[in-house]
C-alpha cells in the first residue's frame, strides 16, 4: 500500500452513478471505476485477466513465488479482503514482463522474488477505508501496527485511497533465498508477534531478513530506516536495486512496494475481483 490522493469510500461507484446509464453499464462490464482509453494490443490475456492487457503472473513466469496475503486471514484486517476470492497475482502484461526480467537478475545472484500483492480491486481499498473508520476490529494490531493507532494509518501514509495497485502495475515484493526455505502455515488465532521484532521472533516468513515483516506499519519499515541492522539494510538495498534496474520505482515508507514506471494506465482504477471465474 501507498499513500495516494485521498478519496472517500466507493468513489469509483459514484463515478458510475454520475454517468449516463449506457456508459455506466459499459464501465461495470469492463470492471473499472473510471472511463479509460482502450488498452493497446497485447498477447492473449490470461483467463483471470480483469480486461485485455492483464495477465496472471504465473503464466508469464512460474519461477516467481507468490503469497497473496489479502486472500487469507494473515493480514492487518485478520480476514480475507473484499475482492480477493482467489489468491492470484494479476498484473498488466508490461509490468509482468518487467518483473520477469527482475527475476532473471535475482536468480543470477541466488535469490528469487516473492509477491505479496499485485493488482488490487478498488473495492479492496474501500474495504480498508471502512475498516479504518470502524471502532475496534484491532485483532491484528499486535503484529501489523503495534506502535500506531488504527485511526492514524491513512494520515501517516501507511494506507492510501485510491491505491496505485488498482491500476495493475504495482507490486508488493520481497526476496527469498534459492532454494526457498519452507514456511509454516499461519493459523488464525495463533499468538501474534510484532512485525518489528527480530527475525527469529516474528512470523517465520521465508523472505530474507528485511528488518520487518510485510505490511509492517511502522517507521522501521521505511526504506532508509537507520534502526535496522546491516543485513536488513543490504537486503533492502539489493531489492531496491534489482527493481529499479527493472523499471520500477519504490515507495520510501514501505520497503516492499514498487510501481512500474511505464504503467499503461496511470490514471485508471479497476475494480473486478481477483478471480478466474468472474474475470472472463
Amino acid at each position: 500500500m501507498t499513500a495516494q490522493a485521498a478519496r472517500p469510500p466507493s468513489v469509483g461507484r459514484r463515478w458510475v452513478e454520475r454517468l449516463g446509464a449506457g456508459v455506466a453499464v459499459a464501465l461495470v462490464v469492463a470492471g473499472c471505476g473510471r472511463a479509460t482509453p482502450e488498452p493497446p494490443p497485447s498477447p492473449q490475456p490470461s483467463p483471470a485477466s480483469p480486461r485485455p492487457g492483464f495477465v496472471v503472473l504465473s503464466d508469464v513466469d512460474r519461477r516467481i513465488l507468490s503469497e497473496i496475503r489479502y486472500a487469507t486471514a494473515h493480514n492487518f484486517l485478520g480476514r480475507p479482503v473484499d475482492g480477493y476470492p482467489e489468491a492470484l497475482c494479476l498484473l498488466t502484461s508490461r509490468a509482468a514482463e518487467a518483473l520477469r526480467g527482475v527475476q532473471d537478475a535475482a536468480l543470477a545472484i541466488g535469490r528469487s522474488l516473492k509477491v505479496y500483492d499485485c493488482y488490487r480491486p478498488a473495492r479492496a481499498t474501500d474495504d480498508f477505508v471502512r475498516w479504518a473508520g470502524q471502532p475496534g476490529q484491532d485483532a491484528m494490531k499486535a503484529e501489523f501496527y503495534p506502535g500506531v493507532a488504527k485511526s492514524e494509518l491513512f494520515d501517516l501514509g501507511y494506507l492510501g485511497s485510491p491505491s496505485a495497485h488498482s491500476r495493475g502495475s504495482t507490486v508488493d515484493v520481497t526476496l527469498v533465498d534459492v532454494p526457498a526455505p519452507e514456511q509454516p502455515r499461519y493459523v488464525p488465532g495463533q499468538p501474534l508477534v510484532a512485525c518489528t521484532a527480530g527475525r527469529a521472533q516474528r512470523f517465520a516468513d521465508n523472505s530474507v531478513d528485511m528488518g520487518t515483516g510485510f505490511d509492517c506499519f511502522d517507521p522501521l519499515a521505511h526504506v532508509d530506516s537507520a534502526r535496522v541492522d546491516a543485513t536488513a539494510r543490504e537486503n533492502r538495498r539489493l531489492l531496491r536495486q534489482l527493481m529499479t534496474d527493472g523499471g520500477f520505482a519504490g515507495y520510501d515508507r514501505e520497503w516492499w512496494h514498487f510501481r512500474y514506471r511505464e504503467e499503461p494506465w496511470p490514471d485508471s482504477y479497476f475494480d473486478l475481483p481477483v478471480a478466474r471465474a468472474s474475470a472472463d
